[in-house]
């Protein structure tokens, strides 16, 4: 069974499936040592891993299991990073929700505002019941985004992930159906042109 990637909009945000093009971008944003320090695998040394990645995004869809979005800024298509669900499976009714922004994109709201219109779309197209993510404890902003659009932190998974032999916890979030508020992300004040 396929799934077809969405086109998303948003009142600032583009989300669309990957293209060949969106290589290099991602190429740069996942082998930046500082974006990808929370990661659970290590920055990419070559441009090849790009082209798998979008090939990866691509099977995904093929084969049912999910879909990742290249998120684009509205105003003027500069390439903010990527957001997707993985691991859907409509017999338990979940997915695990996932997220990576350009550093220069940070602090905006961009996160929180693209994630919460993946959701929209799971919730409303997927019929999820459960969505889950994972955040290293470290990272306190993929947390606070998390619990913006609704998750709750429900644990923590001790000494999960080894990277570059550095081992970290990971917490655990989760959101339910019955939790999810659909209603529109506030774009950030700062963010509002007059």
């Amino acid at each position: 069974m396929t799934l077809a990637t969405p086109v998303l909009h948003t009142a600032r945000l583009r989300l669309r499936p990957f293209t060949d093009a969106d290589a290099d971008v991602l190429f740069v944003l996942h082998s930046s040592t500082y974006v990808m320090r929370y990661w659970d695998s290590p920055p990419w040394t070559g441009p090849a891993r790009a082209e798998r990645f979008i090939a990866m995004c691509r099977k995904l869809a093929d084969e049912g299991t999910g879909a990742r979005l290249a998120i684009e800024r509205a105003s003027d298509g500069a390439f903010v990073g990527w957001c997707g669900l993985t691991e859907w499976d409509p017999d338990y009714r979940s997915a695990s929700l996932g997220y990576v922004l350009d550093e220069a994109m940070w602090g905006h709201g961009y996160a929180t505002e693209a994630a919460h219109a993946v959701l929209q779309w799971a919730f409303d197209m997927l019929d999820l019941n459960r969505v889950q993510a994972e955040a290293d404890t470290r990272n306190v902003a993929s947390a606070r985004v998390l619990e913006k659009i609704g998750f709750v932190r429900e644990g923590t998974l001790r000494e999960d992930c080894v990277v570059n032999g550095e081992v970290s916890d990971s917490w655990v979030f989760g959101l339910l159906r019955r939790e999810w508020r659909p209603s529109a992300v506030p774009i950030p004040a700062r963010e509002v042109r007059r």
